[in-house]
């Protein structure tokens, strides 16, 4: 860690420290300026949090029915804790082994630490104005009441009483004497005990905080014990308090006559894994070891209640051998992730209201899936579509005695999954089925290791022993045996196979039984299970192989195109864009003339509207209802339209560190469908879009006079399945 005495005056350099951003675009204004000067970069870590301020936005926003604003507030918290468990501990180890590589835009990893903190902070402050001064008020109009101890009638607070002390405070730990042999574990809601004897002299304790029993907030009991967590049926009034000031107004129960103040704080852990092996290990073992460590990293940032004295945040910091650059102070309630649980409330007045997904007609019920997927091509965006239509397609093909093989790439998984139910009937039938299986999917490693060993206990044919990179890829392949000869049923998208994030993740995915996609695909998956090594793949673009230059390529047509006829397009739909040498080649097509439309979600290092450079590339975010998890990439090429869809981001870990692919649309009605239906609404948004500024700022898109509003989300909703009825 970085030496803590130098903690002060790294923290005043901090505050002084000029953001590179502010004069980015005077510095860039010329048509001159190398594609290579990190002035034509915007940060990484920089575009991740002004992604999680959009997120704020949409909890301060009262369009949302008022639990889905608590439910943004809490994914903030659940981003930044991420920033802090993987982003801050790469930078981290890059500062302690003195490293002062920069990065794209010219950054040191100091300098990024600094940059990030000095937006957090304003951003933790808008975190506990938006819960005080805007939620819990609004909460309160709709009777869900959220107040404090202190504040509550005496019958509550003996209620309450009696609760903690039947219920929580047999739970509790006893806090261990010497502070310095304390392990504070991760992201868990601690108490600092102050503890003053009759002499004055004061000791200190941690006191863990049972969440994992009862739940962050406590529903106060009416007759009888209960919490948010209770399945009894609520009646339309709920009021709650926090656990932690449970705790705190019923101290003397634990520290009977002795003098004791309490303050909240929290602890972050470096949680990015480094998995040790050699050439006899088993991948798997050394994963799940490897997982062990996850538990004690070291800390990464310490939160606490600006309550909390100056003295004891220096004391818990050198305890966690934090500096004061990774200390930060909350007005609010530490830990919103677990505002999460308020979502439980028995509300469906201020949740979103429900939908029913399309179910094309071309899929009539009854009707085998592989007849009408024989007879033609078609294309699913979740979940406007229904994800039934996958899932009853590997059900059926577990049943169906001439389905021979089928394999299947896993990433994320749903607990209780049909998917996988049918994966396990199709291999206990007697079918061939290959599961390939990410093990290194952040925070699901454990769950997939469990999966791999349900899954091989059953019979099927588990790989997972990729150490080097990840399968991100999103593929399935169903081999099935008919009159004619083997025939080959390909699905390939965007999203997890799993029924859960389906209901809101937007995803995109393409079922076709054209053969040569079939024929590619079974020979990738027999490059993933048994290593053998294909030259070149025609029909898919597959990384970390092909897909970077297959890409670039296009540009490049692109750009030859727009040079000999003109109407240069190209139109990009994503999650993240930071990979250098396609950011490089945007600003060659910009340059060019051609137009650049690109709808990327969350970080983007692209430099928009510079002059003589990007002025023709417009960039925007959409945060809504729905995260926005599709990929498409659009390509004019002279009226030969060209429309990717699949897995990958333009990200190095995506080109270069993954398996990843995309699929080039076959069916000229489809990609028709695709571009007017789906793409073309995304970037006609005018509600939910944020525009990329050159500065790195997002700025609302409004709806220009006399300009229809279009919420894309909305919209799909209203319209879903129309992308199906273009096809005759």
């Amino acid at each position: 860690m970085p030496n803590g005495s130098k903690s002060h005056e790294d923290d005043e350099q901090l505050l002084t420290a000029t953001d590179k951003d502010i004069n980015a675009k005077k510095d860039v204004s010329s048509r001159k300026i190398s594609l290579d000067s990190p002035s034509m970069f915007l940060n990484r870590e920089l575009s991740w949090i002004r992604f999680n301020a959009r997120i704020l936005e949409e909890a301060q926003d009262p369009w949302h029915p008022l639990l889905e604003r608590v439910k943004f507030l809490a994914i903030c918290g659940s981003n930044l804790d991420e920033f802090f468990m993987t982003r801050i501990p790469r930078l981290l180890k890059k500062v302690n082994k003195g490293s002062v590589e920069k990065s794209t835009d010219g950054m040191t990893p100091y300098d990024q630490i600094e940059a990030t903190r000095r937006e957090i902070i304003p951003l933790i402050k808008k975190h506990s104005d938006c819960w005080k001064e805007e939620l819990v008020p609004a909460l309160s109009k709709e009777d869900i009441h959220i107040r404090k101890v202190d504040e509550l009638a005496n019958e509550q607070k003996h209620l309450l009483r009696e609760f903690f002390k039947k219920m929580v405070l047999p739970t509790l730990k006893t806090p261990v004497p010497d502070i310095a042999q304390t392990f504070i574990d991760n992201l868990r809601i601690n108490l600092l005990v102050v503890e003053k004897d009759a002499a004055a002299h004061r000791s200190y304790h941690v006191l863990e905080v049972p969440t994992d029993h009862f739940g962050r907030l406590i529903k106060i009991p009416k007759n009888e014990y209960q919490t948010t967590h209770s399945n009894e049926a609520e009646s339309r009034e709920s009021k709650l308090v926090f656990m932690e000031d449970l705790i705190e107004n019923n101290r003397d129960l634990l520290f009977p006559n002795r003098e004791t103040v309490l303050y909240p704080f929290r602890i972050t852990r470096n949680a990015e894994i480094d998995v040790a092996m050699d050439e006899s290990s088993d991948f798997l073992v050394s994963m799940k070891n490897s997982l062990q460590n996850r538990k004690t990293g070291f800390a990464s940032r310490l939160e606490f209640d600006r309550s909390m004295p100056d003295q004891l945040r220096e004391t818990l910091a050198n305890m966690a051998a934090l500096p004061s650059y990774l200390l930060y102070e909350s007005d609010g309630p530490l830990g919103l992730v677990d505002l999460w649980q308020l979502l439980e409330t028995n509300r469906p007045d201020l949740k979103d209201k429900t939908f029913l997904p399309n179910i094309s007609p071309l899929l009539t019920p009854g009707t085998s899936l592989f007849e009408i997927i024989a007879k033609r091509d078609i294309i699913l965006y979740h979940p406007y579509d229904s994800f039934e239509v996958i899932i009853n397609l590997l059900k059926e093909a577990a049943r169906d005695p001439n389905v021979l093989e089928i394999y299947i790439t896993l990433y994320r998984m749903d607990s209780k999954s049909p998917i996988v139910d049918s994966l396990i009937e199709a291999a206990k039938k007697g079918k061939k089925v290959t599961a390939i299986i990410e093990l290194k999917a952040k925070f699901d490693e454990e769950n997939n290791i469990k999966l791999t060993w349900r899954l091989t206990a059953a019979g099927v044919h588990t790989v997972y022993n990729f150490p080097n990179f990840k399968v991100h890829a999103k593929l399935c392949l169903i081999v099935r045996r008919e009159k004619k000869g083997i025939k080959r049923y390909s699905h390939i998208g965007s999203g997890n196979y799993n029924a859960v994030t389906t209901k809101i993740y937007g995803d995109i995915g393409y079922l076709t039984a054209r053969p040569e996609v079939g024929a590619e695909l079974s020979d990738l998956f027999r490059v993933l299970t048994h290593g053998m090594q294909k030259e070149d793949f025609k029909y898919l673009l597959v990384a970390p192989r092909t897909l970077k230059t297959e890409i670039l390529r296009r540009i490049d047509r692109e750009i030859a195109s727009h040079r000999k006829s003109g109407g240069g397009y190209l139109a990009f739909k994503l999650n993240n864009l930071e990979e250098t040498d396609i950011i490089k080649a945007l600003y060659k097509a910009s340059m060019a003339g051609v137009k650049i439309d690109l709808n990327v979600r969350a970080l983007c290092c692209l430099r928009p509207g510079v002059e003589g450079i990007s002025d023709n590339i417009s960039v925007i975010s959409i945060v809504g209802r729905f995260l926005e998890h599709a990929r498409i990439y659009y390509f004019r090429n002279g009226g030969e339209d060209e429309v990717l869809i699949g897995s990958s981001d333009m990200m190095f870990r995506n080109l270069n560190e993954r398996v990843e692919v995309l699929f080039s649309v076959p069916d000229p009605l489809i990609k028709h469908a695709i571009l007017e239906k789906i793409l073309s609404i995304h970037l006609r948004d005018n509600v939910k879009a944020r525009r990329l500024l050159s500065d790195g700022t997002y700025v609302r898109v409004n709806p220009q006079e006399d300009e229809r509003r279009i919420n894309s989300q909305s919209w799909l909703i209203e319209n879903r399945g129309i992308w199906h009825e273009i096809a005759p």
